[in-house]
């Protein structure tokens, strides 16, 4: 425990106060519970901080025993290695206790041996002992148990649930008691009917069966045939798991579910708990919904304690679960097992009240014979709302009784509830029992369980009733045969008049080239597909499903099979028939056409936004089309996939290839790639053989729907596994071996809700007996189709506003797409060239050459860079400048230059042009001078960091022309004398000065502030000696507009 070592002092201080003889004010209690929360409601890290909190109010909230002392000792029940209740560990724990700490009162234990030793413990030290746990029948039995009071739930207040519920109903002959019980640990489900069991047999003078099971699945046949033989109102107290396998059980074997009442057990609404709460305070009971998606679910009921409805409840659940996490370390969840550390909270508050009326009348604090005798027949309101106790110290509860309260989305709700103070059940007045035959059955029908009745004998029918069975059963069977003749005379008479019949050459096709001016399944192929490819032929660029052609200026589709049966067949989610042709070799089938494409391309199509109104549409147009194909003569599919799935002008989804079984089987020819790929819809079961029959099974169809389900929420292609890059006939022989885990595609809630992926492995299970019938999965889509129910109209009109939308989307991110292209081309272009002459040039124009009168051209490199490259590898060459020139290009952003270009190591910029800015070009040349010398001092080179650069830079101001030169990588070049002799500044410069020319040093003077020296006349190359300055800075002493 987290407060193990504050538990220790809290021991040591009650040793010594009871040892000092001014410390008899003082009260001790022991608290006695198991450690392990997540099984028992009764432990102590639930437990403990609801009696320390009680411990706090009791004076200042409640008034009770001012002026004495508490201390409050914790102990454990539990066996460390078994993580369960341990008998022996209670009575070594309550043995020690009593010895050394001589506690005036115990509270728990809760598991109901080690309750049952310690109990008798504190009867015969005659102190009192107070738990909310401990529910067995067998504390009522006060001689015995005389100290004991149950300030919680126990099984005997059940079972007057119980009584009340059969006299109400009328249930007064036999009933079944069914529970799990292992014989080991603590035996709770048995403990917990113990009392429905005892109070109808002994109370009701009910005959009751009882029959124990265990976790072997093998026993759950032998339950059912209990419950034939022996009662139709059955009470089950298990495990969530186990009542669920009995219930699937159930629905095979039980041919009359109707005259069953099923009580499912569940206190603590374990089986409630996970699902989703309604506005209106129901709850769907999920798994049970979907894992017995096939059973009258009108005849279970599920029996839970009634919750506290006061607000000081709801402030109670929030306080003991902070101080849970704070004292314990332990994250509790708000259930119906915090009405059990409740009731140890109001145990406490009725103790406090007994003891502090025991010491008023002048009894000992630990006369536990007086004071629990003042616990009894007591009323008070505690945290849990009204507190009552009987004359046997046990408190009254109140129990819920739900029932499914909506049959189409097998909602549950509270129907009633149990009132044990007045011990009246009652009803409610909004939500009502639906019996499956209009009333509660019998709990003992007629000719069942016993013959005595003189009707249930075997009589002989008297000769008039015999003659009357025999002439309708011969009516009966000359109607059937009357009506089965004329039938086939029918089909004979149209077969024989050929009405289905079309020749081939009425048929007018149209060639692949022109698929794309007129109608036809011809979606473009999604750049991603599907990951095993399109199992379609492609034409061009257009994906064509089906050959089209017209006939009798209808389009239809021709497909290869023939079935002149499916004439019959007229249903909206269906494709029509329109006829077949059987002049060999064109052997086909003409039905009607799609121009939407099928489902596959659709899904494929990235382009095409599917909201989940759109992919809830498409799902129950499937499920609608499939149920009517079951429903019908030709049974199941065999062959569904979401390329036979085709979307019509009107975005209806239409089902295709049905009833096509005669010649599927021979038109199987592709490779060993498509075949295997066209068979990852194939049920396991139908995947042993090598061709499986081409009828297929309506189990298999379930299958084959829950895979399109993950094609549709995923939109990866069939059958797509996260993670893993598997060819189709890998995941065929994965899928066809069956062993555990069984390989299935993934789902992610992230991308649909969780109710879809509960439908999904329902229809793929390994055994197709629990896959649920398209009957059931209409129902089940219906509740998570919440837009379905509006009307047919309103849901295609938001289809076509879906699919406007949609088409406004592509155009708007095309769009986006295209500016963003063109911005990253422009910010090139104004890179390479200046912006007003890039402007020229987008606009087609002829870039004429311009000359400027006065511009300031800036040339530097490198001092020793020939010697430095000869030292170094390219790649450092390369870096080096890039780091160099990147800092330089930063640089030069902050002032009205134009850099011209770079070569090795010389840089050239001008201020002055392509924008003129009068005489301020000289002036910006100047300054970015400065700053890039300034910079190059502190510039550190990566492979040679101990090394300086050491930049010569050059300055001149003259006209130059320029334009751009040449159509290839055009560039804006400068031509005129004004760029050479800039360039001979430089190089007749030194390292780390900035030299420039008179013509520069007569611009600077008129701005006044840059500090000047003369350098003298220097001899320069083809230009003769001419007088140069360096540029030293600029003046700190003049102050600058």
């Amino acid at each position: 425990m987290v407060c193990r070592s504050a538990l220790r002092c809290c021991l040591l201080a009650a040793l010594t106060c009871c040892l000092l003889p001014c410390c008899g004010g003082n009260i001790t209690v022991a608290v006695m519970l198991p450690d392990n929360h997540h099984k028992y409601p009764w432990a102590l890290p639930r437990v403990f901080p609801a009696i320390l909190m009680a411990h706090e109010d009791l004076q200042s909230k409640h008034g009770l025993l001012l002026g004495r002392s508490i201390n409050i000792l914790n102990y454990s029940t539990e066996d460390p290695v078994a993580g369960s209740c341990a008998e022996s560990r209670a009575q070594v724990v309550a043995v020690d206790a009593k010895l050394y700490i001589r506690p005036d009162a115990f509270f728990g234990p809760g598991c109901v041996y080690p309750l049952a030793s310690v109990g008798r413990f504190a009867s015969h030290w005659k102190l009192p002992l107070i738990t909310a746990g401990g529910p067995a029948y067998g504390f009522d039995k006060r001689e015995e148990y005389q100290t004991i009071v149950r300030s919680g739930p126990s099984t005997t207040k059940l079972g007057d649930f119980t009584n009340a519920l059969h006299t109400h109903f009328n249930w007064t002959s036999r009933a079944v008691v069914i529970f799990h019980d292992l014989r080991q640990d603590d035996r709770p489900h048995y403990f917990l009917s113990e009392g429905i069991f005892l109070n109808l047999k002994e109370e009701m003078n009910i005959t009751v069966e009882a029959q124990p099971y265990e976790d072997d699945y093998k026993e759950y046949k032998d339950l059912i045939n209990f419950m034939k033989d022996r009662g139709r109102i059955v009470y089950i107290c298990g495990p969530l798991e186990t009542f669920l396998n009995i219930m699937k059980l159930f629905q095979s074997e039980i041919q009359d579910p109707e005259n069953y009442a099923i009580f499912y057990l569940d206190v603590f609404a374990e089986s409630l708990f996970d699902c989703r709460m309604s506005p209106g305070g129901s709850r769907t009971l999920a798994y049970l919904y979907i894992w017995c998606l096939c059973f009258p679910l009108q005849s279970v009921f599920i029996i839970t304690y009634r919750p506290p409805d006061n607000p000081e409840y709801k402030d109670f659940q929030q306080k003991l679960h902070a101080k849970a996490r704070r004292d314990f370390g332990v994250h509790l969840e708000p259930s119906l097992m915090d009405y059990i550390a409740g009731s140890f909270y109001d145990g406490f508050v009725l103790y406090a009240m007994a003891l502090e009326e025991t010491l008023a009348e002048g009894g000992a604090q630990n006369d536990g014979i007086s004071i629990t005798m003042k616990m009894q027949n007591r009323h008070m309101w505690g945290v849990t709302g009204l507190v009552t106790t009987d004359n046997k110290n046990a408190r009254n509860i109140d129990v819920n009784l739900w029932a499914m309260t909506n049959q189409e989305t097998g909602e549950y709700g509270i129907v009633s509830y149990y009132n044990g103070t007045t011990k009246d059940i009652i009803w409610s007045q909004t939500e009502k029992i639906h019996w499956p035959c209009g009333g509660p059955p019998l709990d003992n029908p007629p000719c069942v369980f016993s013959s005595d009745d003189p009707s249930c004998n075997d009589g002989h029918l008297p000769v008039l009733g015999i003659v009357a069975v025999g002439s309708g059963l011969a009516l009966i069977i000359f109607g059937i045969s009357s009506f089965l003749i004329y039938r086939k005379l029918k089909l004979e008479k149209e077969l024989a008049g050929m009405l289905w019949r079309i020749r081939w050459e009425d048929l007018q096709f149209e060639s692949p080239n022109k698929y794309h001016k007129r109608a036809g399944s011809r979606l473009t192929l999604s750049q991603r597909g599907s990951s095993y490819g399109s199992l379609i032929t492609a034409h061009g660029k257009y994906q064509l499903f089906a050959k089209t052609g017209y006939f009798k200026v209808r389009l239809i589709t021709v497909r290869l099979c023939a079935s002149f049966q499916m004439r019959d067949i007229q249903f909206n989610h269906l494709t029509r028939f329109i006829g077949a042709c059987i002049d060999a070799p064109n052997i086909c089938i003409i039905t009607e056409y799609c121009p939407r494409g099928s489902l596959q391309d659709i899904l494929e199509n990235e382009s095409i936004n599917l909201d989940w109104m759109f992919r809830y549409s498409l799902i129950n147009d499937i499920v609608k089309g499939m149920n009517y194909l079951h429903n019908n003569y030709i049974g199941c599919h065999g062959n569904l996939k979401s390329s036979n799935c085709v979307v019509d002008s009107r975005f209806v989804l239409k089902i295709t290839d049905y009833g096509l079984t005669s010649f599927r089987s021979s038109c199987e020819n592709d490779d060993s790639h498509a075949l295997y790929a066209k068979k990852l819809w194939t049920a396991p079961e139908l995947l042993i053989y090598d061709r499986h029959p081409p009828q297929g099974t309506q189990k298999g169809d379930v299958y084959s729907f829950g895979i399109i389900l993950q094609e549709i929420a995923l939109r990866n292609g069939p059958f797509y596994v996260e993670g893993m890059d598997l060819s189709p006939k890998e995941i065929i022989q994965k899928v066809r071996n069956g062993q555990k885990p069984y390989f299935r595609p993934t789902t992610d809630n992230r991308c649909h809700s969780e109710e879809l992926t509960i439908l999904m492995e329902g229809c793929w299970a390994e055994d197709p007996a629990e896959r649920p019938d398209f009957g059931h999965i209409k129902i089940y889509v219906a509740k998570l189709n919440k837009e379905g129910s509006t009307s047919i109209l309103n849901n295609l009109l938001s289809r076509m506003e879906q699919y406007a939308n949609n088409l406004e989307n592509l155009v708007e991110e095309r769009t986006q797409a295209y500016l963003e292209e063109k911005r990253k081309a422009e910010n090139l272009l104004y890179q390479i060239l200046p912006h007003s002459v890039a402007e020229q040039l987008k606009r087609g124009e002829t870039v004429q050459a311009e000359a400027f009168d006065s511009v300031t051209i800036y040339f530097s490199d490198i001092v020793g860079f020939t010697s430095m490259s000869a030292e170094s590898t390219p790649l450092q060459v390369v870096t080096l400048l890039n780091d160099l020139y990147t800092c330089f290009d930063a640089i030069i952003d902050n002032f009205d230059v134009y850099k011209v270009e770079t070569i090795g190591d010389a840089y050239m910029v001008v201020s002055g042009l392509p924008v003129r800015n009068g005489k301020l070009h000289a002036r910006e040349i100047a300054g970015m001078s400065l700053a890039l010398l300034e910079q190059v001092k502190t510039f550190k080179i990566r492979h040679r960091p101990n090394d300086q650069l050491r930049l010569r830079i050059g300055i001149h101001t003259g006209p130059v022309c320029a334009g751009v030169v040449g159509l290839k990588m055009p560039r804006y070049c400068l031509f005129g004398d004004t760029v050479n002799t800039a360039s001979r500044m430089e190089s007749n410069g030194e390292a780390l000065k900035i030299h420039m020319s008179s013509a520069t040093k007569e611009v600077l003077d008129e701005f006044g502030y840059f500090d000047l020296q003369l350098r003298g006349d220097v001899e320069m190359k083809g230009k003769g000696k001419m007088r140069t300055y360096w540029l030293l800075g600029e003046k700190t002493d003049v102050y600058v507009i």
